[in-house]
């Protein structure tokens, strides 16, 4: 699989993320920094996930998708749409429940292309592992099949991460 990367763009206050290759936890507190920024900026309208390049995604970032769009549809109204084009990938979106919190689509119209490479940034361990603590909790709340499935795993996070 390729290393992963996320590369984004602002088209007017639209701003599309592209995950490419293998996306992995390493670039999610870069992502939540990134999400945090676009969320603040007055000219903020949505987000476009763009997975059409993407070959493997890890819970954690699935998890820090997850929290991004419950986000818009609490601070805006509306969830943002997510492009799959990958079975497999569009099948895991699926099973998590991820059809109840964003738009899926197979393809893209009309959109520029993303331009920036997102940074993977110099954070810590500890930043990292609350990260993938936030997630997964952000995982566990959006189903019960969700819940049974990083219960263990979200425990085993808290003991281990001093917040």
């Amino acid at each position: 699989m390729l290393n992963g990367r996320i590369i984004v763009a602002d088209h007017d206050g639209t701003h599309v993320i592209k995950f490419v290759g293998d996306v992995r936890l390493t670039l999610c507190p870069a992502l939540d920094q990134y999400l945090d920024n676009i969320f603040h900026s007055r000219y903020f309208k949505t987000i476009l996930i763009d997975l059409t390049q993407t070959q493997g995604i890890d819970s954690t970032t699935l998890g820090m998708l997850a929290k991004m769009s419950i986000r818009m549809k609490k601070e805006m109204g509306f969830v943002p749409t997510l492009v799959s084009v990958n079975a497999n990938i569009t099948r895991v979106l699926l099973s998590m429940g991820f059809d109840k919190v964003f738009v899926l689509v197979e393809h893209l119209e009309g959109q520029g292309q993303p331009m920036q490479e997102l940074a993977q940034g110099d954070f810590s361990d500890l930043t990292v592992q609350q990260k993938v603590l936030e997630a997964h909790k952000t995982l566990m709340g959006m189903n019960k099949k969700n819940h049974q499935e990083f219960k263990n795993l979200v425990d085993v996070l808290e003991q281990q991460c001093v917040v």
